[in-house]
């Protein structure tokens, strides 16, 4: 069992596909970081010695910000939003879409748990 940055990564699966499991992660950030580490990607998690496991690890915790840190720092920036007044803070609080998308016929999902409050 492989545990990287708080995550159990699947043993069965290539190692590009399993970073993905951390948040913060997707598939282009996880073939940067094989090729830095310099293992073949058609590698399997369960097939990586622990000097690679520790390569893979030290690089993702140098360079990148994942998993709690990310969480963290994206809550605070919708808190930072919401406190300012800004449009995009407004519709947080009020749990409807921020992106522009419209609310008159889809966004059911969002609309209705805004009507339980």
């Amino acid at each position: 069992m492989v545990r990287i940055a708080g995550i159990d990564l699947p043993k069965n699966k290539k190692v590009e596909i399993a970073l993905t499991y951390i948040y913060g992660i997707g598939l282009r950030l996880a073939k940067q970081i094989v090729s830095k580490a310099q293992i073949n990607s058609e590698k399997k998690i369960q097939e990586l010695d622990d000097k690679e496991i520790g390569n893979i690890r030290s690089i993702i915790e140098k360079n990148y910000q994942v998993e709690g840190d990310l969480r963290k720092f994206e809550s605070l920036n919708i808190k930072r939003l919401m406190e300012i007044g800004s449009y995009r803070g407004k519709r947080h609080r009020l749990n409807l879409p921020v992106r522009g998308q419209r609310t008159r016929t889809n966004a059911k999902t969002r609309k209705s748990m805004n009507k339980n409050k």
